[in-house]
Order: structure tokens, then sequence, then C-alpha cells
């Protein structure tokens, strides 16, 4: 198994690692039933794990919307994952960049938990002079950006509040988690798990 198709698993799973049968196991086998139901829960998790994955995006810079599916039988679609990559490009250089498939985990993860599909991007890719020149004219834009890495997304969720939503992000536990209400968008990473 590849780290990327590891990652994407532990993702699936949930934020303690555990398959979300685990739970549900627990309760059988505490009520004394688990001989018969085991099974079923286990081909439940399995074909949750296969189901596809897709995200409608829409990039606020540009106006480009789009409904892409990226994950499909067990594997990462290249090219889902490369229409996501001209989604996401640097809007002020047209630069696109190879983005990280965990990401795209991440956000749909989140709008899962948000029970909301549609995803407003507010910034994807940033290429090392757009962050540059961000730096110069924004607080709070980092020196080595994941942005510049392709592995975050600044976004909101139409109809989830902010707050909601960053805790939400926080709860899947993984990689960086930031919160920016006077721009109204979040941050997620995939990078090391952090908040602020």
């Amino acid at each position: 198994m590849t780290q990327q198709t590891e990652g994407a698993q532990q993702i699936e799973n949930g934020p303690d690692g555990q398959r979300p049968a685990s739970r549900r196991r627990f309760l059988y086998l505490a009520a004394g039933c688990a001989t018969s139901i085991l099974p079923l829960a286990g081909r439940a998790t399995m074909s949750a794990s296969l189901a596809p994955r897709s995200l409608t995006m829409l990039n606020a810079q540009t106006g480009e919307e789009a409904a892409i599916t990226y994950w499909m039988g067990g594997r990462y679609l290249k090219g889902g994952l490369a229409r996501l990559a001209m989604l996401l490009r640097d809007h002020r250089t047209g630069t696109t960049h190879v983005m990280d498939p965990l990401l795209f985990d991440v956000v749909f993860r989140l709008t899962k938990l948000a029970g909301q599909g549609n995803v407003e991007v507010v910034s994807g890719y940033r290429s090392p002079q757009t962050n540059r020149m961000l730096r110069r004219t924004t607080r709070g834009v980092a020196l080595h950006s994941y942005h510049t890495k392709g592995q975050a997304i600044d976004l909101r969720i139409p109809g989830v509040p902010l707050d909601d939503l960053w805790a939400m992000a926080v709860d899947i536990g993984k990689g960086g988690v930031g919160f920016y209400p006077d721009s109204n968008f979040i941050h997620v990473d995939t990078g090391p798990f952090r908040m602020w």
C-alpha cells in the first residue's frame, strides 16, 4: 500500500484511526450478539471505502466551478486530480501545481461532516512569487506556506457557520487547520497536525 493510499485510508477511517464499524462492533460485542452482525458491518465499511469520492468546488477568484470525481475503485484518478489542480491554480500567474491527493480526502471528509458538498475555494495553489507578494501585503502569510507545495486550501462551505466548519476540520485530526473569520474562510493543509 502506498503512503498516499494509506493516508487516504486513515482519513476515511476517522480521526482516531479506527474504522467506523469499530464502535458498532464494540456495542454488538457488549450486547452479546456479535456473531451474525460482524460480517455485515465489515462489508459495509469495505464498500464505503471503495465508493467514489467527488468534490464540487467553486473557485471564488476565477468564478470557475466543477464537480470532479478524483477517487474511484480504490484508487486516485489522474484525470480528476489534474482537473482539480487546474481549478486550484494560482489565479494571479496561471501556474498549476500537483496537489496532494490527501488534501482532497480531508476536504471530502469535511463535506461529509458538514452535510453539504459545495466548497468555495478562496485560495489553492500559490506560486512562490505570489506568496512573496502576499507576505508583503497581507498579515499572516507563512514564508514556507503549504499553499506553495500544493498542500493547502483556504475554503468555506456556504450555509455552514465558519466556527462549526473549523471545529469539524479539527475533529478530522489531519494536517493544519486555521480560522480566519475576518476573511470568512478556514485553512486546511496536509502538514503536521496543528490548529490556530
